[in-house]
């Protein structure tokens, strides 16, 4: 699979459902009243690996040449990707090795190794954990994942959005978070395909807006740090496979402060009583911030992940 398009995220649902089931989506009659549209929301928290990624790894792993999976691959993450690929790997009986930047969630640390990965803390963010990925390749034979550039995790997290169209047909709006970008390049694919009147909206963290920048700009832009709770939207760097999709496809990119990531963690406890992470609960945020200009509308938001640890939790509802 060398490209993204509908007949890969098509193809892709073949391979994921063998292993995953399709996630709910839910309509909340209480913040469809406090927001003044229809609410629903996509509960890719509900995932063996409470993240939508799970999508992603199956459906590269399986389509992995039998040379690669018998050396093993290797790839950096925050999280949730990482996790995939373990749970994938594990699937397929792969060696997988894992590289996380030092100070990472440990509890998404132990998950990996739960499903068998080997975990390796190098660097100080994710942008750095991925340098070490290429010396792994070199010296071992691995096969490395880019976390971002690889058209089949794209395709497979994709399968999502086909599940919103069938099950939602007149669907006005869908809320993404961009981290990588590949849940949102998916939603544009399937919405290009299926119904290019859809509005499909981005969201990244204030603190972390190396994508919106550069879908400002019309370029890859860079940033220098990328501080946020939401772990799995902090990324300096995009890629060119993810946004060439996003600079074409989006209709608008929100940013979101920390602190109303915060309040959309304990909103949607509140309201949904699912916990979910900070990047979980970012189009959530945006929602709350833009909820003028969705007034009527059927309107997704993705509740990408649920990965949330222990002591940011306990930090947010010290403070609430």
């Amino acid at each position: 699979m060398h490209t993204v398009s509908l007949h890969g995220i098509t193809a892709a649902r073949q391979i994921v459902y063998n292993y995953i089931k399709p996630t709910p989506l839910r309509y909340y009659h209480e913040l469809s009243d406090k927001f003044g549209f229809e609410a629903y929301i996509k509960h890719e928290n509900h995932l063996p690996t409470r993240s939508f990624k799970v999508r992603g790894g199956i459906n590269f792993m399986s389509n992995l040449s039998a040379a690669h999976k018998k050396s093993g691959v290797v790839t950096a993450t925050r999280g949730n990707h990482g996790q995939s690929i373990a749970y994938a790997a594990a699937q397929f009986g792969v060696k997988a090795t894992v590289v996380v930047p030092l100070g990472n969630n440990p509890e998404k640390n132990t998950a990996m190794q739960a499903f068998g990965a080997e975990v390796i803390e190098y660097g100080d963010d994710f942008d750095e954990a991925r340098e070490l990925c290429t010396s792994l390749q070199d010296e071992q034979g691995l096969y490395y994942i880019h976390p971002c550039m690889e058209p089949g995790l794209v395709n497979g997290v994709g399968t999502y959005s086909l599940e919103i169209f069938e099950e939602l047909p007149n669907v006005d709006t869908i809320i993404v978070p961009i981290g990588g970008g590949s849940g949102i390049c998916g939603a544009i694919t399937v919405a290009k395909a299926i119904n290019p009147k859809v509005n499909i909206i981005g969201v990244q963290a204030e603190n972390a807006p190396a994508i919106y920048r550069s879908w400002k700009v019309g370029k890859r832009v860079e940033t220098k740090t990328c501080d946020t709770i939401a772990d799995g939207l902090a990324t300096r760097v995009p890629f060119p496979l993810p946004f060439s999709i996003i600079k074409e496809g989006v209709h608008d990119i929100i940013l979101v402060s920390e602190e109303a990531l915060q309040e959309a963690i304990l909103l949607a406890l509140r309201y949904t009583h699912n916990l979910g992470e900070g990047a979980g609960v970012a189009a959530l945020a945006a929602a709350v911030k833009i909820s003028d200009r969705l007034k009527g509308q059927n309107v997704v938001m993705i509740m990408s992940g649920g990965n949330i640890d222990v002591n940011t939790l306990k930090k947010i509802l010290m403070h609430s």
